[in-house]
């Protein structure tokens, strides 16, 4: 059961409950006051009764018609079944970049050159628009986990292929407007305003991460 699932569960026991104790309450004090008052007094209290206990159940309809109604807002099984990727880099060269898919969003793996690495490193985050740390960006530093997605509009850069056009700062580039990122995914020039954003992702053996 997932934590949304979790979540409704109690919503619709607190539901019940709370309708089943003040239906219990009204029962107990109609009953206790039909013994102390006169059958005209009681014409008034079973009202009362008839009253509180139709809103009793309307509340116990109300949580019957939540359940699946609110079930049916949480994402599909097909959809809970991408929720996760895993990917062998078995294959990936050093310097090789390959695209995956995860949740319908395109996800790019590079495997950094020592050159890459330290130019990614080296760089001055007071220059940065976005200034993040390469070491925070990666858990591995020859590896690097990015999604594909151009911060400015949601474009999605070249910088994949070999022939591709890396953008000035050997990353990517987002001939769209123009955005330049570095070889950490960080925006260095043009409009974008934030960094590619590293997904999450975790390492599974020697050569398989599983994203997220």
């Amino acid at each position: 059961m997932t934590l949304a699932y979790f979540y409704l569960l109690i919503a619709v026991l607190a539901i019940f409950l709370f309708c089943y104790f003040v239906a219990t309450r009204v029962w107990i004090r109609v009953d206790k006051i039909n013994r102390e008052k006169s059958e005209e007094n009681n014409k008034g209290t079973r009202r009362d009764f008839l009253y509180l206990s139709s809103i009793s159940i309307g509340g116990l309809g109300v949580a019957t018609f939540m359940w699946p109604f609110l079930k049916s807002m949480n994402p599909a099984e097909d959809t809970l079944a991408l929720g996760t990727t895993e990917v062998s880099l078995s294959d990936i060269a050093v310097g090789q970049s390959i695209t995956v898919k995860w949740r319908g969003r395109p996800v790019f793996i590079r495997r950094r050159t020592p050159e890459e690495i330290d130019e990614a490193s080296e760089v001055d985050l007071a220059s940065l628009r976005d200034p993040a740390e390469d070491s925070e960006r990666v858990k591995e530093p020859q590896w690097l986990v990015l999604e594909g997605v151009c911060t400015h509009l949601g474009c999605v850069p070249l910088g994949q292929k070999m022939s591709d056009n890396k953008g000035d700062y050997n990353g990517w580039f987002c001939p769209c407007h123009g955005s330049h990122y570095d070889s950490s995914g960080r925006i260095r020039k043009g409009p974008a305003p934030t960094n590619l954003p590293v997904p999450p992702y975790e390492f599974v053996g020697n050569d398989t991460i599983r994203i997220g």
